[in-house]
Order: C-alpha cells, then structure tokens, then sequence
C-alpha cells in the first residue's frame, strides 16, 4: 500500500491505496477523459464515509460491478 499526495478542492491531501486500487482509478479516469485529481475530487464530494480511501475503493468497486453487468 502506498500513500499518494493529490489536490483536490484547492487543498493537499494524502490517501493510501493499494495499487490495484490506484492503476483502476487512473483507467476510470481516462475512460472519463478527466484529470485523476478531478475524479478523486468528484468522489471525495459525494462520499458517504469519512475515510477518502475508503471512499475511493469504493467507487472503484461501483465501477467494476457497473461494467460487469453493462457487459453480462
């Protein structure tokens, strides 16, 4: 696990990803044609939990159930 410093809403911050986690939120993110920082941004605004890495692993997890049954 790593921790990776990025920018989101005109702050620094830090998150600790595994890196499965981090290489599939950077596909997310060319897949939206966005910034990482923008993506990790726009989950941060709608994250449930307190903890942004949670948040994160979260998301991708969302991603993957989502295009898994987009494709059967």
């Amino acid at each position: 696990m790593k921790k990776r410093s990025v920018v989101i809403a005109g702050h620094r911050t830090s998150v600790s990803l595994e890196d499965p986690f981090w290489a599939e939120l950077k596909a997310m993110a060319e897949t939206r044609e966005m910034p990482l920082a923008a993506l990790i941004e726009e989950i941060d605004a709608r994250r449930e939990t307190d903890n942004l890495s949670s948040a994160l692993r979260i998301a991708v997890l969302e991603d993957l159930r989502q295009r898994l049954e987009e494709n059967g």
